[in-house]
C-alpha cells in the first residue's frame, strides 16, 4: 500500500541532462588518479536504483571494495582491468562486468584513452 502511494506521488518520469550532474573528483574507494562523475539518477525522487556514468582519466582506478549489492560496470569507451575476488579481466566498449554482492571489486583504466563506464546498482535501504 505504501509503495503504491509513493508510486502515485512520484512524477511519471524524470529527464536528466548529464551536463547538469557532472563533477570532477577522485575516484571512489581510495582509487588512484582523477575522474569525472555523472550522478544521473540522484535527481529521481523515490528511486530504487543508482545509474551513474564515470570517466576514469589515464592511470585512474576505482579502488577495491566489498560490494553490499550486485553491481554492473558497462564500458562505453576505453579499456579497463576489472577485478573481482582476485580474478582480473580486461573489458572494453560494449562489454559489461556483472559483479556480485560480497565480492571485493575494483577497476583500473588501461590504454591510451579514458575509461568511460556506466555503473548501475540497487539502492540499499
Amino acid at each position: 500500500m505504501i509503495l503504491a502511494l509513493l508510486s502515485f506521488l512520484a512524477a511519471p518520469m524524470v529527464i536528466v541532462d548529464e551536463r547538469e550532474t557532472m563533477v570532477r573528483e577522485a575516484p571512489p574507494h581510495g582509487g588512484a588518479g582523477m575522474s569525472t562523475a555523472w550522478r544521473i539518477s540522484d535527481s529521481a525522487p523515490g528511486r530504487t536504483m543508482e545509474f551513474r556514468k564515470r570517466a576514469l582519466d589515464n592511470g585512474a582506478s576505482i579502488g577495491l571494495h566489498v560490494l553490499g549489492h550486485d553491481e554492473v560496470y558497462y564500458v562505453v569507451s576505453g579499456q579497463g582491468d576489472v577485478t573481482s575476488d582476485g580474478s582480473t579481466s580486461r573489458i572494453g566498449p560494449g562489454m559489461a562486468a556483472y559483479l556480485y554482492a560480497g565480492a571485493d571489486v575494483g577497476i583500473a583504466q588501461k590504454g591510451g584513452e579514458p575509461l568511460v563506464l556506466i555503473i548501475a546498482y540497487p539502492v540499499v535501504k
